[in-house]
């Protein structure tokens, strides 16, 4: 494990390298282009402030992975999910995809549905090269004996629906996840938690392309962060939001989603439990009221917690806590599963 944690740190400086660095030519390409946001009724920001950071944190992240993988070799863009098939590559696909449409959106405005389409052939790309959820365990069935975790007595495999189900989960994250960044630092200080609990995961269970993949996440978030905390001088925008909310979801296909117990269920909504949790809140209260799922409001959870007094920085730092409680408690359930 010692070693997958050097590998982890590893790309978790380049990434956050790379994001530091990347991140003021972001700026100006953003000024240029009009990718600006200004300010609305349910925004915390009350001036003009640039977009297209999420573009500096994709860099980071993609650099990080190729470097790791010529330095490392083959095995860094492998992971144990199907033969014959390369889902590292697929989630690379996904995530380009799903930037690259949300690039526009930042600037364009893009329809809704146009967005979703995206994150679900993100996620139908990933799914068709590997990275998919064959199957979940079976939470009524005890572990066998050996506690393997895809023996047939404790695991129901998913068959054709495993690519569907696969794009919901996917979709379900990355929507989610979209809907958490509206706060200076929030989306990103989130994402470097839970993408660095699933790395130490996957490192625990010997998983080098997940703990490098979840490291160097976790780094670039932490390098834009830089420049993200408030006061934020540019926000990610939708090509960084909606990128990292496919990121988490990926990796807790290919990683949490593995670990050998009847828990594998639950791990990943500890981790993702904030933005999960937060958008199926505001989601089913846009409903039941009977307006549109996708009509903007200030329920969400940070919103919540500006109404009752608290500060940008508080509201944020209360929702880290929120995170990390959940991201320690899968630690130690997992942990526990691969010792």
């Amino acid at each position: 494990m010692q070693a997958l944690l050097y590998h982890m740190i590893f790309a978790a400086i380049i990434a956050g390298c790379v994001a530091v660095m990347a991140t003021p030519l972001v700026k100006r390409l953003a000024t240029r282009a009009g990718a600006v946001r200004e300010p609305r009724e349910r925004d915390a920001h009350q001036k003009p402030t640039m977009l297209w950071g999420g573009l500096a944190m994709f860099a980071g992240f993609m650099i990080a992975v190729l470097v790791m993988r010529l330095l490392g070799g083959q095995h860094l863009l492998t992971v144990a999910v199907g033969k014959g098939q390369h889902p590292v590559l697929g989630i690379l696909l996904g995530a380009s995809l799903i930037a690259g449409v949300g690039l526009l959106d930042d600037r364009y405005d893009l329809p809704p549905k146009l967005q979703a389409g995206a994150i679900l052939l993100g996620g139908l790309i990933a799914a068709l090269l590997g990275a998919r959820i064959e199957g979940i365990t079976n939470p009524f069935v005890p572990l066998p004996p050996e506690g393997h975790a895809y023996n047939y007595h404790n695991f129901v495999p998913l068959g054709i629906y495993s690519i569907p189900v696969t794009m919901i989960w996917v979709f379900l994250v990355a929507k989610t996840f979209d809907f958490l960044d509206g706060l200076d630092g929030l989306a990103a200080g989130v994402c470097a938690i839970a993408a660095m609990t699933m790395g130490l995961m996957a490192a625990r269970g010997g998983d080098v392309a997940v703990a490098v993949m979840g490291g160097a996440l976790a780094g670039a978030c932490l390098g834009f962060l830089r420049y993200n905390y408030n006061p934020a001088s540019i926000f990610m925008g939708t090509v960084g939001s909606q990128f990292l909310g496919f990121m988490l979801a990926m990796l807790s296909i290919v990683g949490a989603l593995k670990i050998p117990a009847t828990i594998s269920l639950i791990v990943p909504l500890l981790v993702l439990g904030v933005p999960v949790f937060d958008g199926l809140y505001v989601v089913g209260r846009r409903l039941a009221t009977g307006r549109a799922a996708t009509v903007a409001d200030k329920t969400h959870i940070h919103h919540r917690f500006r109404d009752r007094g608290l500060s940008v920085k508080a509201s944020v730092w209360a929702i880290y806590g929120l995170t990390a409680i959940g991201c320690v408690a899968a630690l130690a359930l997992a942990w526990q599963r691969v010792r």
